[in-house]
């Protein structure tokens, strides 16, 4: 047997065990539900299935039903219980108006850094209004606390890990204040060390389950590369143990004419730096120079751990985050069936022995969950649900209402045009129709894209030429033409859609060159103001990226990926803030920097000890941890790794050998494993969105939508009868362009978003749909649901 088919094997029993174990905690969790649901009968609550011939849905039951369809759109777990208060705080927990202060707090909470000392200058608060601020923020955690403990029973509460998270900060939180007060009052000099917990309530409120869920995949992450972690290691630190026996003894000195390689610590620093290359090769050429065959040493720890290594880091980072984040999905994808199906048991109907539910009970459902779509769109998903128009749906069925919340589905109504309503023999004529075919043809299009292209070889060239100011004019005439014929041939109303954010972007570029090239030619004098407003004529070259297929689609992929790459971002920002805190704590006034030095200790950053170091040469003052925006745009320029061991060797100068931790710990927290875990998901979620097949990989319910391409008629609308099934075009700039289609008269044409995804939920269980296509459906049957009785349901 040949290697690759062992290492396959290996694979894929390794994937079985994990599939294996992975159903055992399933079948736990279902049981330790069950054993839940049954020990709950306390006073005043019945625990029962609800009995659909003696009972009439009324306003709770649908409450109750949208508050479950609801956690299954938004993927949100949160357990409450379900008596009719209950369901009203639960529903008004995870409204805006309660959610919105919430973000408020958090960011003022965080932003607290700011003005706190070591402030940004001219920023710094006196340290009681700080904490009067904190202290506020502190109530409205405690608030949002008591607020999720009003509709959750106290058991399932204090079970849950993040809500304990929350207690205890706050609770420690305070205690560093009052102690931070008393100290600061009696003129004693304290440090505030509760400030790098305060991403603690940024991560652990429901508000933030996706930064938790990437916080809590990134700590199981760690423990699958702990091995090869250490393994790594190692190496550096036997390769340290070979360089000083190497080098050590030959009294050899760095460019600087510091010590080559003199203590074992020093060297294993310097390997360690040579791993990020950023002292390479200055690290190497004492020792090349010395003899050549010298670099044999260094070329092969750089192919071991450089190369070898950070490769496998990338693999096994890869590998184990996508496997947890899998299993997520898959919870979570449990979680919204479960759900959906509380929510059927909550409004079905028996009809001949099975449990339906009819169409007059789902478009209601529909209603209370989204107010906000327009009835024509529920009567769209009621077509897609109901195939076999029996006017009632299954549990299967059901299912996949909160699929079909989640999918941007955007409306628009065909109508004629307005000249056509005006002028319509006119419009009509032979002549007309010509011009609104040569607008529809593609070299239309072409043909602007190489006005624009030549319009910005004029941009590049000297704008002080009197030919090119002319030509300004030429080219500004050409783009209000295309613009002109654009409104002239597509309805106005489709053309200026939210949707046709290009058409938006070209009218705004045009009318922005119109009003800056008439105020000039107007006046004698320029502003900075109009300057700014000139500059962005170059932003038009972005149109041309719509042209192209494939830059369109790469363009599009980003957008897609857009929301998660913000959960990243911010996730990034938690532990830039957490090590910038302690930053500042640690080195605070060690470095300062003089905009004109006057002194030679201002010229050496304020600090004696760093005469004649390279971080003075180099001119890095400014680089310090003097505030929250110094230590942040610092924590930025050691995450690009070059340089950062000069940047860390000002504050082991200024402080002790032992800072050399902070950085080492930031590099290998931030850099090594937030930066993979990032590259990682970039590659999956870019791969997903770039090969996208729409005739195959689309989930089923999207495909279902594109391939019948409702247009529902006003007439249709109003009877609610048979729905009118046309061809619709996918892009929204082809709205109004048919004429049979406008002859037909004003109708409403819907098309699926090139955004795709309403949440970022819905991105994840895309990545994994194909791996969780053979999940059994069936198995939330055996999870009962639970419900009070309050004499509605």
């Amino acid at each position: 047997m040949s290697n690759s088919a062992v290492v396959e094997e290996v694979r894929v029993k390794e994937g079985e065990e994990e599939e294996e174990e992975e159903k055992r905690k399933r079948r736990k969790n279902e049981e330790d539900w069950q054993q839940e649901v049954r020990s709950e009968h306390t006073p005043g609550k019945i625990l029962t299935t609800l009995d659909r011939t003696t009972t009439k849905p009324g306003d709770q039951a649908f409450q109750l039903a949208a508050a479950y369809v609801s956690d299954a759109q938004y993927a949100r777990n949160i357990p409450f219980q379900t008596g009719e208060n209950a369901i009203w705080c639960y529903h008004f927990y995870t409204k805006w108006v309660t959610k919105f202060p919430m973000y408020l707090f958090l960011i003022l909470d965080l932003a607290l850094a700011l003005v706190e000392s070591p402030a940004i200058p001219g920023l710094e608060w006196p340290f009681w209004a700080s904490m009067l601020v904190e202290l506020l923020c502190l109530v409205a955690f405690t608030g949002r606390l008591v607020h999720l403990g009003m509709f959750t029973e106290r058991r399932v509460f204090w079970r849950d890990g993040k809500n304990i998270c929350v207690v205890v900060a706050v609770i420690v939180t305070a205690i560093d204040m009052v102690v931070y007060l008393v100290l600061t009052v009696e003129g004693h000099w304290d440090i505030r060390w509760s400030r790098v917990l305060r991403p603690i309530f940024a991560i652990n409120f429901s508000e933030s389950r996706q930064l938790r869920r990437a916080f809590c995949n990134i700590r199981r992450t760690l423990l699958g590369i702990l091995s090869v972690f250490i393994l790594f290691l190692f190496s550096i630190a036997t390769f340290s143990l070979l360089a000083l026996k190497l080098f050590g003894n030959q009294h050899l000195t760095t460019h600087q004419g510091s010590p080559y390689f003199d203590n074992y610590l020093n060297a294993l620093f310097d390997l360690y730096v040579l791993v990020t290359t950023a002292n390479s090769p200055d690290i190497m050429m004492p020792a090349y120079n010395k003899n050549r065959w010298y670099s044999l040493f260094f070329i092969v720890y750089i192919v071991v751990n450089t190369y070898l290594f950070m490769s496998i880091f990338l693999a096994v980072v890869y590998n184990g985050y996508r496997k947890h984040l899998k299993n997520e999905v898959r919870t979570s994808v449990f979680n919204k069936r479960r759900s959906m199906a509380c929510a059927f048991q909550v409004l079905c109907e028996p009809v001949d022995e099975d449990m339906v539910m009819s169409q007059s009970t789902w478009l209601k459902l529909v209603r209370v969950v989204a107010p906000t779509t327009s009835e024509s769109h529920r009567m769209l998903l009621w077509q897609v649900s109901d195939e076999e128009h029996q006017g009632y749906i299954g549990k299967r069925v059901f299912t996949r209402l909160a699929d079909l919340l989640n999918i941007e589905v955007v409306e628009q109504w065909r109508r004629p045009h307005p000249l056509e309503n005006c002028a319509p023999r006119v419009y009509n004529s032979w002549l007309s129709c010509l011009v609104r075919h040569a607008v529809h043809h593609r070299f239309f299009r072409y043909f602007f894209d190489v006005v624009i292209f030549v319009n910005a070889i004029f941009i590049a060239t000297d704008d002080t030429v009197l030919a090119i100011q002319k030509a300004e004019w030429v080219f500004l005439a050409l783009y209000l033409v295309e613009i002109l014929l654009k409104l002239y041939t597509y309805e106005p109303r489709a053309f200026f859609s939210l949707s046709n954010f290009w058409n938006w972007f070209d009218t705004l570029i045009v009318l922005i060159a119109l009003i800056y090239t008439m105020v000039v030619h107007s006046s004698s004098h320029t502003t900075e103001i109009l300057d700014f407003l000139f500059i962005l004529r170059v932003l038009r070259l972005l149109r041309i990226v719509d042209t192209f297929h494939r830059l369109r689609v790469v363009m599009q992929t980003l957008i897609n990926i857009g929301p998660t790459m913000v959960t990243f971002a911010a996730l990034i920002m938690v532990f830039y803030y957490s090590f910038a805190i302690l930053g500042m704590e640690l080195f605070h006034g060690k470095v300062q920097f003089f905009p004109t030095p006057s002194t030679p200790e201002q010229q050496m950053c304020g600090n004696p000890l760093l005469v004649g170091s390279e971080f003075v040469q180099r001119q890095y003052c400014k680089n310090n941890f003097n505030d929250i925006v110094s230590a942040s745009v610092l924590l930025v320029q050691l995450t690009v790794v070059n340089q950062w061991h000069v940047l860390a060797s000002g504050f082991v100068i200024t402080t002790d050998i032992a800072a050399r931790l902070y950085f080492i710990v930031f590099h290998m927290i931030v850099v090594i494993l937030i930066i993979n875990i990032f590259i990682a998901f970039v590659l999956e979620a870019f791969i997903l969105e770039y090969t996208l097949d729409k005739g195959k990989m689309e989930s089923a319910i999207e495909r279902k939508i594109q391939e019948l391409g409702l247009g529902i008629t006003t007439q249709e609308l109003e009877n609610k009868q048979e729905m009118l099934i046309e061809n619709m075009e996918h892009s929204g700039n082809e709205l109004g362009k048919s004429e049979s289609d406008q002859s037909a008269g004003k109708c409403i044409m819907f098309k699926i978003s090139e955004k795709r995804y309403r949440t970022v939920n819905a991105l994840l269980q895309r990545m994994f749909e194909q791996d969780l296509a053979d999940e059994p459906e069936d198995q939330v049957d055996a999870v009962p649901c639970r419900f009070t009785l309050d004499g509605v349901l």
